[in-house]
């Protein structure tokens, strides 16, 4: 089998899916082009902010893409090409990408309301405070995980001593990107031209790439953990369009390049799979069930995507008709990420195993080889794809964290004739909010991201399965067909739980070897049991809705 081929029969089926399934959606629950969205309605320059449908997009694609497209499916190889190639493909068509269109759906039509506050609509107070404390949780891991993945890329130094040129670029384009972003966000907001905005955004991004490369910054990992919270902390507090949206629309350059010179790069060198097809149903003592589907959640399915589709992007979409493209267009160009990053990994492999290295430098080292084949000096290309992946995992985190503040506030938020104490005023301040938050995912980043990564996976896919129940309690309130979503909605509940009664038992069976460290261990067994518990109470509340 050969690279082109995959990312061909991929291209295809995402394709014919966009067409027909996702339009099929659309007319199925039906849209109204001429309706005012919340983003215009209720515009406050802070979170409902409008936007056009390429930034919007831009914000989506960037802020669900993350590191899982690349880490997910390189990982996931360890059980052969094909479960992981179609795992992606059946995945993202059915799964992922109606999720995230749905959940863009309902909450653009409850007033950009977040998920928490729809199931309190649809289901009830107690759904409401059980999904919300789900979420924040979840967040606590996902900013753990990237935060750690961050570090460890801008690393300035190799484990001998040696600068690691390639990481302190990527570092220093990351700190570039940050400000660059904020002027760029001005910009906008006094430059309503596209075509404007297109060509001075791609302008910005290559002399920050030059700039970057130009000086790298060498610093240790503890010292970017320390800077990249303090990031988080300033992107969840700050208005989205002065940096959050300017931010993902430069990063879209980024990305979808990579993307685009990944797939060139097959197309030229047209690459042998060199991974067998299929390795087992147990490898390396992981079976392949349940791991294949909480190891591949970005690309496939996500969670995470939902929080974003319901807690951002649907308070920022100006017309109805963008929905399609944000919601459901986004995932599968994810997707298409997955599978290239798949074929790339498997096409460098040796021996029938893949290189030595994180899922990052092995996807960096194979794209910046095809890159060079357009005349670009091998550490030039290198720096470039690793801002790229990073690019990927700082627009997740920025996002996390400010989904995870809004959690926290949104949990101890009040319903509506209730009264709120002052202790309540000083949690849901946003910048009390954000430190809590980022406080406990500091102690989880301890753990360093392999730790945390199984629990992470099965928490997000777990999370989807809660909110594609809840939405299909929506679909059948509102009087909408609502059968897609009950195969997913039971499958993913499954596995996941399957996936976390393994997870505690691997830390239970380190707690009797004497291994176990409470900061990191107890905590991690603490969530994963609270997960479960909480998970169990927010599905039977949703199917006792469904019952009705």
């Amino acid at each position: 089998m050969n690279g082109l081929t995959l990312v061909g029969i991929a291209i295809v089926v995402l394709a014919l899916a966009y067409l027909l399934y996702g339009r099929w959606l659309v007319k199925t629950w039906g849209i109204d082009p001429e309706a005012k969205t919340p983003a215009v309605r209720l515009e406050d320059g802070q979170d409902y902010v409008p936007a056009s449908r390429f930034t919007v997009f831009s914000h989506q694609f960037n802020s669900i893409t993350g590191a899982g497209p690349v880490t997910g499916p390189i990982i996931a190889a360890m059980f052969g090409w094909l479960p992981a190639f179609l795992w992606l493909l059946v995945g993202g068509v059915f799964f992922g990408a109606v999720q995230d269109f749905t959940a863009l759906y309902a909450s653009v039509k409850n007033d950009g309301k977040s998920m928490g506050l729809i199931i309190e609509k649809y289901i009830g107070k107690a759904g409401r405070k059980l999904f919300l404390l789900f979420c924040w949780l979840f967040t606590l891991l996902v900013i753990a995980a990237f935060a750690d993945i961050l570090a460890g890329t801008f690393n300035g130094f190799t484990k001998d001593g040696g600068q690691n040129v390639p990481g302190a670029a990527a570092a220093s384009i990351s700190m570039i990107y940050i400000f660059a972003a904020m002027a760029f966000g001005f910009f906008m907001r006094h430059n309503k031209s596209e075509l404007t905005k297109f060509l001075v955004g791609a302008v910005i991004v290559v002399l920050i790439l030059w700039a970057g490369i130009q000086n790298p910054l060498y610093y240790d990992a503890t010292t970017w953990r320390y800077v990249v919270f303090a990031y988080c902390f300033i992107a969840s507090v700050l208005p989205m369009w002065l940096l959050k949206q300017p931010r993902d629309y430069l990063s879209v350059f980024l990305l979808l390049g990579m993307i685009l010179g990944g797939a060139i790069g097959i197309i030229i060198a047209n690459p042998t799979i060199e991974m067998p097809a299929f390795m087992g149903w147990t490898v390396k003592n992981q079976p392949l069930f349940p791991i294949l589907f909480i190891t591949i959640a970005c690309g496939a399915v996500s969670g995470f995507h939902s929080l974003v589709s319901s807690g951002t992007s649907s308070k920022s979409i100006s017309n109805e008709r963008d929905m399609l493209t944000v919601g459901y267009g986004a995932m599968l160009v994810e997707t298409l990420l997955g599978v290239v990053s798949l074929v790339i990994a498997c096409s460098a492999a040796q021996g029938g195993g893949l290189p030595t290295g994180t899922p990052f430098q092995i996807f960096g080292n194979a794209v910046g080889g095809f890159f060079t084949m357009f005349g670009l000096p091998q550490h030039v290309a290198t720096c470039v794809i690793m801002m790229c992946v990073s690019a990927l995992a700082m627009t997740t985190i920025d996002a996390v964290t400010r989904i995870g503040r809004m959690s926290l506030q949104e949990f101890f938020t009040p319903s509506e004739g209730e009264e709120s104490g002052f202790l309540v005023k000083i949690i849901t301040n946003n910048y009390v909010a954000t430190v809590i938050t980022l406080a406990l995912a500091y102690a989880l980043c301890l753990a360093g991201y392999a730790s945390i990564w199984p629990l992470f996976g099965a928490a997000n896919q777990l999370l989807s399965a809660l909110v594609l129940t809840a939405l299909a309690v929506f679909l059948k309130v509102t009087g909408r067909k609502g059968f897609m979503l009950y195969i997913p909605m039971t499958f993913m509940f499954v596995v996941t739980m399957s996936a976390l009664v393994i997870s505690v038992y691997n830390i239970i069976v380190k707690l009797s070897g004497g291994n176990f460290v409470f900061m990191v261990d107890g905590l991690q067994l603490i969530i994963a049991l609270a997960l479960m518990t909480l998970a169990v109470l927010v599905v039977s509340n949703c199917y006792r809705k469904l019952a009705k």
